[in-house]
């Protein structure tokens, strides 16, 4: 069996074994939403059961499970109990917002680590690279909320001048598209910076120990002889030989990040999938957290899945 074709399947096997888990979860533990539900809008046993039979919580634990594969398949991932509307809108919504924040964050995170990773690596065992390597473990030990709460009280409260709250401002009314983009473009920042503070950190140390390991190799040694600059070697020779776990961590920081941005979304009111899995949990909206769950892994899934790929188109040494 082809080796591509063998990922395809174990990724397939992977995304349904995800489904599966995904539904039994919310399924078998204690509590009847239909029950809360009618118990907050005091409805009538009659009631009761057509409620449950719309939102298809009716008969066994298994037919509910294959009318969840049958509805999934049809993009149908349920309706919310407490937005009252499709979830699979819902999401779209929040999957938009959390895609923007995490483009930008990966942009500014992944750049400047490489940069500063690359040139503290050049650098090994002088002051600048020590310091490098000690600030970086710093600041990758920082809780992301406390440090989003942090930027919030400064710019909230202390100095002020930034949004700390939203994707927008409240009733703002623009002119034109670009003060809408510049608006939202004001309130991505503290979400970025709070993001780029902690995981930046994590590129500049991969980067680094990367390409120290590079730079150790007997071609280093080779192209030093034949009298090249130091910034030749790092930049011609090591940086391309040191990109490959960078990329292949890149990939897996995307995925991750989709999931971990549950933190900085819910310090900074931004509806993305982390706020609104943060609001599904309050309100015990089981069809939505489903959702967001799902969502979640799948994005997980495929980073893992994408990044493999990358690293073995990019090293032929590994093979099937």
């Amino acid at each position: 069996m082809p080796p591509l074709l063998r990922r395809v399947l174990i990724l397939i096997g992977s995304l349904f074994a995800i489904i599966t888990f995904n539904f039994f979860l919310f399924h078998v533990i204690p509590g009847d939403p239909v029950r809360l539900i009618a118990r907050s809008q005091k409805l009538s046993p009659e009631q009761v059961e057509k409620l449950r039979v719309s939102l298809g919580l009716d008969g066994s634990i298994f037919e509910q499970y294959f009318r969840y594969l049958s509805n999934l398949a049809h993009g149908d991932f349920g309706y919310s109990f407490a937005l009252h509307e499709p979830v699979r809108d819902v999401i779209g919504r929040a999957l938009v917002n959390t895609i923007l924040l995490l483009t930008v964050s990966t942009i500014i995170v992944v750049g400047i680590g490489i940069v500063i990773g690359v040139f503290a690596g050049a650098r090994q065992g002088r002051r600048s690279d020590n310091a490098t390597v000690v600030t970086s473990l710093i600041f990758w030990s920082l809780p992301t909320f406390w440090v989003g709460m942090l930027l919030v009280f400064t710019f909230g409260v202390w100095i002020g001048g930034l949004p700390i709250s939203g994707i927008t401002t409240p009733n703002a009314i623009y002119s034109n598209g670009f003060q809408y983009a510049a608006d939202i473009g004001r309130h991505l920042i503290l979400p970025t910076i709070t993001l780029a503070i902690v995981d930046i950190a994590f590129f500049i140390i991969i980067t680094r120990t990367s390409l120290v390991e590079v730079m150790s190799e007997d071609y280093m040694l080779t192209a030093r002889g034949k009298g090249l600059s130091q910034r030749k070697i790092v930049w011609k020779h090591a940086f391309r030989n040191a990109l490959l776990p960078v990329l292949t961590a890149s990939v897996l920081y995307i995925g991750a990040l989709v999931a971990g941005a549950i933190q900085v979304e819910v310090v900074f009111s931004w509806p993305g999938m982390g706020l609104l899995t943060y609001n599904s949990v309050l309100a015990r909206d089981y069809p939505l957290l489903e959702a967001c769950f799902l969502v979640i892994a799948i994005a997980v899934l495929f980073a893992n899945f994408i990044a493999d790929l990358v690293y073995r188109r990019l090293d032929p040494r590994v093979s099937s």
